[in-house]
């Protein structure tokens, strides 16, 4: 297969001129799908923005490579744009792209990659750059490619034996390893491995060639590890340059002087990254931890403490989310069952059908796992592997209350709790803070104990995993637990009554405002996140608490899914009613908007909040905080943590539910509408 193969004459547009970054992904998408390159567009288009979302995928020096790896995919394909006049696509360099490709990959099967590998590492080319950009037509387009590819690569060689090849590939690895052993070695990776990576790489190879450098690269790409480094490789090295966005096998490098990277910098600054290794300006890099550390994302150079922390927290959350979800849900059903058995609204409410009682165990069983997980995956972001133990102990030990006094929590014999009744030493959960403390604690306890651990013989190498890690970690996060978690666990009791004291006082209103809102001002990001995760840990913190804070916890978590209800569609609306403050393709995708909207997909709104951030943000945080305020004052209430309008049925007061979302909706319509000025009429 060549690069010819996955790139034809209908997927080319010649002197493009998109006014903005969404509009040439728009663009791109569009030829992608006039190819029939596409199984499913709108899903495909999720996947590009998704990919985006991570950092852009400008190369810098007039280049953008989107691309996104998803069954929407009906066939490995490539799409391209020439725009002479530039478009702003947030290059690292500050400067407009001039060339594109957008990248179709379907999420089964490698073949393909190594072809695009070939059109990555051909763009590092400024000639071929060139040429490509001053090609009149699709087919001379189409045509400097195939003549650069044969030129760089050559014919395609006749089908081989696999014995020869296996024969062939034998007799050449061990000379290269022995004559030309490398005085740098690099890794390249990004989060899909299709783009950066390849490219990384050749401008590394490039470069090295220039400065009379040896050096071999690395290339974790979607197919997996090519061109891997050697143990002899590594070990006669100068320096070793990890240039990555997602983790990488760090542990080889114990021992080395390493410069750890994002994958930008390989593309847009490998002299400076050589020259780095060659002068010994590069730290000494200790592994820490299990099998992998994260590259860029937890070492890169200049990444402020607090992103590490919200990457930490982050990657707890989403492992905690799926358990809160159907946990949630489940326990919504069985409420919803009770409710129309005419079960009394007691305490044994959720549980007075078998149906009902059953879905409320199962419900609570996977909610007893939300807070272990999250701390448990906190701690694994930052210690590894060993984090596991020392979160999943401690996340535990943050439900149950533990103590020195009661170890085992709320779930001591009756006799020892009845003594302490009233008592500083009863056991009191620390829930969702707890938790938090656990992970954090936990994480860097496990990673002092790695690094105390570095002292000790190599003679007892092998037993550190699997006996003085678990043990020392097992040690300190229940010292740590049992000191601290009763402290947590009465600032939670004391967010609670908060949280009640505000419902009681007629501030619970601005509560509900602020929540709304805050889910609609970055659609999927910190801040949405942090309402959300808010919402979750009420619904956890009611399933043990009296009958008003149920009620509150229930109305926090209706006025956070109808915050992130209504941005999409307010948009949508505004994209039927106003078609004049939108460009064609945003009119012709914004019915998507109404189904997103209804589901509770924020991210829906994310493709016309980027065209246009300063206008539509804050009339979709007006919507989002009017239909908030609203949902609190009808008393609206909600049992599921996610679900949009399919989880209506267990909504509380559901058509003044109804009510609040479509006003909240209406005015962030009539926001829009007012903030966007009037697009120009289309030739």
């Amino acid at each position: 297969m060549r690069i010819v193969d996955l790139l034809d004459a209908k997927s080319i547009r010649i002197g493009a001129s998109p006014a903005t970054k969404a509009e040439a992904i728009e663009e791109l998408i569009g030829l992608h799908e006039a190819a029939g390159n596409l199984a499913d567009v709108d899903a495909y288009r999720e996947a590009i923005l998704a990919r985006e979302a991570q950092g852009t995928t400008a190369i810098g020096e007039g280049m953008a490579i989107p691309h996104a790896k998803t069954d929407a995919v009906a066939h490995p394909a490539l799409a391209a744009m020439t725009v002479p006049a530039g478009v702003d696509y947030d290059a690292p360099d500050g400067k407009p792209s001039t060339l594109l490709f957008m990248i179709a990959a379907p999420a089964d099967g490698d073949v393909h990659l190594e072809v695009l590998s070939r059109l990555m590492t051909m763009l590092m080319d400024l000639d071929f750059r060139a040429k490509l950009i001053e090609a009149a037509t699709p087919e001379a387009f189409l045509a400097t490619i195939d003549a650069k590819e044969r030129d760089k690569f050559g014919e395609p060689e006749p089908a081989r034996a696999e014995g020869d090849a296996e024969e062939a590939e034998d007799q050449a690895a061990p000379a290269a390893v022995a004559n030309d052993l490398p005085t740098v070695v690099a890794v390249t990776a990004c989060p899909t491995g299709i783009a950066h990576t390849y490219m990384a790489a050749e401008a590394l190879q490039q470069q090295a060639d220039k400065m009379g450098v040896r050096i071999k690269v690395e290339t974790n790409g979607s197919g997996g590890a090519k061109n891997v480094l050697t143990p002899e490789e590594i070990a006669v090295c100068e320096g070793v340059i990890v240039a990555a966005d997602k983790r990488v096998e760090m542990a080889r490098f114990d021992g080395k002087p390493t410069l750890i990277t994002k994958v930008a910098d390989g593309i847009n600054k490998p002299e400076e990254l050589i020259d780095r290794v060659l002068e010994g300006d590069l730290p000494v890099y200790h592994h820490e931890g299990g099998h992998t550390q994260a590259a860029a994302g937890d070492a890169e150079e200049g990444e402020s403490a607090g992103r590490k922390v919200y990457k930490q927290l982050m990657d707890g959350v989403s492992h905690m989310l799926p358990f809160v979800v159907a946990g949630g849900i489940f326990i919504a059903l069985a409420f919803l069952i009770d409710g129309l058995a005419g079960v009394p609204q007691d305490s044994s409410f959720g549980t007075g059908t078998p149906v009902s009682a059953w879905l409320k165990a199962m419900g609570n069983l996977a909610f007893n796992f939300m807070v272990p997980v999250l701390a448990a995956y906190i701690a694994a972001s930052i210690a590894d592997r060993p984090g596991l133990l020392v979160g999943f102990v401690g996340g535990t030990m943050a439900t149950l209350g533990c103590n020195f006094v009661v170890p085992a929590g709320t779930g001591a014999a009756a006799a020892t709790l009845a003594g302490l009744t009233g008592s500083i030493m009863y056991p009191v959960p620390s829930g969702f803070l707890g938790g938090l403390l656990a992970g954090f604690a936990g994480g860097y306890l496990m990673r002092g104990v790695e690094r105390a651990c570095d002292k000790l013989p190599h003679s007892i190498e092998g037993i550190k995993q699997i006996l003085i890690y678990p043990l020392a970690g097992l040690l300190a996060i229940a010292v740590v637990m049992c000191a601290v978690g009763p402290i947590m666990g009465w600032i939670n009791t004391a967010m609670t009554n908060g949280l009640n004291w505000l419902a009681q006082n007629n501030f619970g209103v601005v509560l509900g405002l602020l929540l709304a809102m805050m889910m609609a001002t970055d659609m999927g990001g910190p801040i949405n996140k942090a309402a959300y995760v808010f919402g979750t840990a009420m619904l956890v913190t009611a399933q043990t608490a009296d009958a008003a804070t149920q009620a509150t916890c229930y109305q926090i978590m209706a006025c956070v899914m109808i915050g992130g209800m209504v941005p999409p569609i307010a948009i949508a609306l505004s994209t039927t009613f106003h078609k004049n403050r939108w460009t064609a393709q945003e009119v012709k995708n914004g019915p998507v908007n109404y189904i997103m909207g209804l589901s509770f997909i924020t991210e829906g709104a994310i493709p016309y909040a980027a065209a246009d951030p300063l206008h539509v943000i804050p009339a979709c945080m007006v919507g989002s905080a009017v239909s908030g305020a609203l949902c609190w004052m009808f008393g609206c209430t909600l049992m599921a943590p996610h679900g949009g309008i399919f989880v209506f049925p267990v909504v509380g007061n559901w058509p003044f539910y109804l009510v609040a979302l479509a006003v909240g909706a209406l005015v962030g319509m009539a926001m829009l509408s007012l903030l966007k000025k009037k697009q120009p009429v289309e030739a």
